[in-house]
C-alpha cells in the first residue's frame, strides 16, 4: 500500500495514521485488537470511513479491552447494531466479539495476542493468511495482509523513500529483522 504514502500526505484525516500508527510495531493487546477489528470494519468499506469512526468504535467497544468485549453478550449486540457511530454490519461485530473470546484463550496457550504473533514470525503472507482463518473470524487475505503491514510484520507499509520509512526501521519491525528479501523470494 506504498501509494498511501502519497494519498496521505496533508490529509487530515489519513496524515496522522500514516505518519504515527501505520506500519509501526505494536505489541499491547488493545491495541492489537482494535487494528484486526478495524481492519475487519473495513472489509469491502473505505479507510477514510473506518479512520471517521474510529473514535465512537473504540468507545462504543470500550477501547479494544479484550476481556470486556469478550464478555459481550445480546445486550451489548443489540446495543452496537443500533449505534450510528459504528459500522453496523452484524457479521463483523459478532466476529469481533468472538475474535476477543479467541485472543483471550492466546493467553493460555502463547502469552497472548503479541507472543502468537511473534510465535509464528516469519511466515509468507498466505501462510499467515492460512493461520488466521484457523484461529480468528472474518479474516480474509487482505483483513489480515493489511493488519500484519499496519503492526510491521508484513513489508510495503512505506516506500523506502517514505521518512516514516525511516522512523519504523530504527525501531526495529519484525518484517525488517528477518529482511524484504524474504518475502521477495518466495
Amino acid at each position: 500500500m506504498s501509494w498511501y504514502c502519497d494519498a496521505a500526505t496533508g490529509h487530515p484525516i489519513h496524515g496522522p495514521y500514516h505518519d504515527f500508527e501505520y506500519g509501526f510495531p505494536l505489541t499491547d493487546e488493545a491495541p492489537l485488537f482494535e487494528r484486526l477489528s478495524l481492519e475487519i470494519f473495513q472489509a469491502g468499506l473505505s479507510w477514510l470511513l473506518v479512520l471517521k469512526k474510529r473514535p465512537s468504535l473504540k468507545a462504543a467497544f470500550d477501547q479494544f479491552d479484550v476481556d470486556k468485549v469478550a464478555a459481550y453478550g445480546d445486550i451489548e449486540t443489540v446495543r452496537l447494531l443500533a449505534d450510528p457511530g459504528v459500522i453496523r454490519n452484524r457479521l463483523k461485530i459478532a466476529a469481533i466479539i468472538d475474535n476477543g473470546k479467541r485472543i483471550r484463550a492466546l493467553r493460555d496457550s502463547h502469552g497472548g495476542f503479541a507472543a502468537w504473533l511473534a510465535s509464528h514470525h516469519p511466515q509468507l503472507p498466505e501462510d499467515w493468511v492460512a493461520m488466521f482463518r484457523q484461529t480468528f473470524r472474518f479474516t480474509g487475505g487482505e483483513v489480515v495482509r493489511e493488519f500484519l503491514m499496519s503492526v510491521g510484520y508484513l513489508p510495503g507499509a512505506h516506500r523506502t523513500d517514505c521518512p516514516v520509512y525511516a522512523l519504523i526501521a530504527r525501531q526495529d519491525p519484525p518484517w525488517l529483522q528477518v529482511g524484504s528479501r524474504f518475502y521477495e523470494k518466495q
